[in-house]
C-alpha cells in the first residue's frame, strides 16, 4: 500500500490553498481504492463566512475532496504523468454529520468503474469514526498536464 505526503499529492494535483482538501494519502492500493487524510483546521477561509460564530465545513467541499481523492487515484493509474482530473458528476450525496474545525475527515474513494479517461467512484468521509457525507463520483482525466 502506497503512501503519498503533501509535496507527493501536489505533483498529481493542480489545485492549491486555499482549494487543496488533501493533506495525506495513507492508503493506495494503485488499483481501485485510495484513502486520504484533511485536517481541517480555523484557518480554513470558508469559515469565516460559514457560519459565524457556528463554524460548518460546507458539505460542497467535502464533496470536492472525494474528488480531489479520486483524481489522485486516476493520476495514479494514468501512468502517463500528471495530468489535470475534472469532476463531472455527482449522484447519491448525502450529509450525515456536521464537520468542524479540528475534525480530521478520513476521505476513503472505491472505484466502480474505470474506461479509458473516465472513472466513477464511490467516496465517503468518516470523522471519529462516523459516516460524515458520502456520494457517487464521475471524474475524467484531461490531456494537460497538472505543471502546465
Amino acid at each position: 500500500m502506497a503512501t503519498l505526503d503533501i509535496q507527493e499529492i501536489m505533483k498529481l494535483l493542480p489545485h492549491r490553498y486555499p482549494f487543496l482538501l488533501v493533506d495525506r494519502v495513507v492508503e493506495c492500493d494503485d488499483q481501485k481504492r485510495i484513502v486520504a487524510i484533511k485536517n481541517v483546521t480555523m484557518n480554513e477561509p470558508f469559515f469565516q463566512g460559514h457560519f459565524p460564530g457556528t463554524p460548518v465545513m460546507p458539505g460542497v467541499l467535502q464533496l470536492e475532496a472525494m474528488a480531489q481523492t479520486g483524481g489522485i487515484l486516476m493520476n495514479r493509474l494514468a501512468g502517463a504523468g500528471e495530468r489535470v482530473p475534472y469532476f463531472m458528476a455527482i449522484d447519491k450525496a448525502r450529509f450525515r454529520r456536521v464537520v468542524r474545525p479540528g475534525d480530521q475527515m478520513r476521505i476513503e474513494v472505491e472505484f466502480l468503474t474505470i474506461k479509458s479517461k473516465l472513472a466513477k467512484f464511490q467516496g465517503k468521509i468518516l470523522v471519529e469514526g462516523e459516516l460524515a457525507s458520502e456520494g457517487e463520483l464521475m471524474c475524467m482525466i484531461s490531456d494537460k498536464k497538472v505543471s502546465e
